[in-house]
């Protein structure tokens, strides 16, 4: 029997993970078809929850039909934007009666950045308060206490970025999601090994796994944006200059000497395809 996630980050093995995003429509068929080429080379895909606040399936019953159809394991995101504490104990005990067993707690994006503007977003919680939320459940009890007929178990996730303008107060906030009941971090994508060098010696006390975020640039647009508008990600001029002289070429280059430094330095890979998972597999290889 193959051994989960969970078994191989507590084992210390190298592992590789993929996002995608879930279709805007009732059928997961071309969802399958750009997980598929992907399904022998990583260990389990992210399915996120309405990423940008733009409405999709919902991630738990797609991650609960790719691990049926495919034999992959999944991780589901859940976030605090849709649902009252009631709604995401509901989610939670139904993912766990359908076999997806992995989450990642997150916050969410504000339904005014999405295609429903109008929208009340919930954020009851945030995602520290939901990871505490998974946490009663793991122990057999709700967010009031009550007993549970039967307990969960899940391996609970979180998001950290290690290129955040202020380190130590991303540290703090990755300490008290430990406290919480994290078992696993993913983080924002690295461009540059030498700052995550430098997050890891700060880091060092982390005892948890984290897995680290590439994301093939699959072009300069794309850079561009990144270095504009998100904040906390930073792409070097001097991989901007090879996106100039070479385009998604140069994206792949950089993605594989970025995945081959990293091999060697953290406890897996977390990829981030931009709806292109074809670049992924030009570097992942068989």
């Amino acid at each position: 029997m193959a051994k989960s996630l969970q078994e191989k980050l507590q084992e210390k093995k190298f592992v590789v993970t993929v996002e995608v995003d879930p279709p805007k429509g009732a059928d997961p068929w071309d969802t399958y078809e750009k997980i598929r080429p992907l399904a022998k080379v990583v260990d389990a895909v992210n399915i996120a929850d309405s990423p940008m606040a733009r409405m999709k399936m919902s991630p738990i019953a797609l991650a609960h039909l790719v691990q049926n159809t495919m034999g992959l394991e999944t991780i589901f995101h859940l976030t605090c934007r849709d649902r009252n504490i009631l709604g995401l104990q509901s989610e939670l005990l139904g993912a766990y009666a359908m076999g997806v067993r992995n989450i990642l707690a997150i916050t969410g994006d504000s339904p005014k950045k999405g295609d429903h503007p109008n929208a009340k977003g919930v954020f009851e919680v945030n995602s520290i308060g939901l990871i505490e939320v998974a946490g009663k459940l793991n122990n057999g009890f709700d967010n009031e206490g009550n007993p549970l007929e039967d307990k969960t178990d899940f391996f609970i996730g979180a998001v950290l970025n290690p290129t955040a303008p202020n380190i130590e107060v991303e540290l703090k906030r990755v300490e008290k999601k430990i406290e919480s009941g994290v078992n696993f971090f993913q983080t924002q994508p690295v461009f540059d090994v030498k700052q995550l060098e430098e997050f890891m010696n700060k880091a060092h006390n982390i005892k948890v796994p984290i897995i680290y975020g590439l994301m093939p640039l699959k072009s300069l647009k794309l850079a561009h944006y990144l270095n504009k508008n998100v904040n906390g990600i930073h792409v070097p001029d001097r991989l901007i200059k090879r996106l100039e002289d070479k385009g998604r070429e140069a994206g792949i280059e950089i993605a594989r000497e970025l995945y081959e430094e990293m091999k060697t330095m953290v406890h897996g890979v977390h990829i981030f395809p931009m709806g292109d998972p074809s670049m992924a597999k030009s570097f992942l290889g068989e």
